[in-house]
């Protein structure tokens, strides 16, 4: 006598429900909100094709294509150092990246944090940041 499963999550196989279709509630008592909630907007007509959601563009025209992560170099001729602190090539300039601490000092920012500091891993780190003159 063949039985489907009795408990748990479905699986491959002829006894196998999806249930990713409806939308479940979450909590006893709130099936009529539930409702509410999925009869407010239309449904998409095209099940399992990405519609424009979430401020995705739906023709991404004018951008430039995405390059493969095993194709030739854009700039052969740029070191590959350029834009870190060492090596060939421009320095962190070249990047014109803003510190994101700009001029304040590292001991300045942990002082604001002391307060709300319940482990004194941040008085740690203070001291150690005034120790460094930084």
């Amino acid at each position: 006598m063949a039985r489907g499963p009795l408990a748990g999550a479905s699986g491959p196989g002829k006894y196998s429900k999806r249930t990713d279709m409806g939308f479940g509630s979450t909590s006893y008592g709130e099936g009529g909100e539930t409702a509410a909630l999925n009869t407010a907007a239309p449904k998409s007509k095209t099940r399992g094709i990405a519609d424009n959601v979430g401020g995705r563009p739906a023709n991404p025209i004018g951008r430039e294509p995405i390059t493969p992560l095993f194709a030739p170099s854009q700039k052969p001729d740029e070191p590959i150092t350029t834009g870190s602190i060492v090596g060939e090539g421009a320095g962190p300039e070249a990047l014109m990246m803003q510190s994101q601490l700009g001029n304040r000092r590292l001991s300045d920012i942990l002082a604001e944090m002391i307060p709300f500091d319940s482990t004194g891993e941040i008085v740690i780190l203070y001291q150690d940041a005034l120790s460094r003159g930084n």
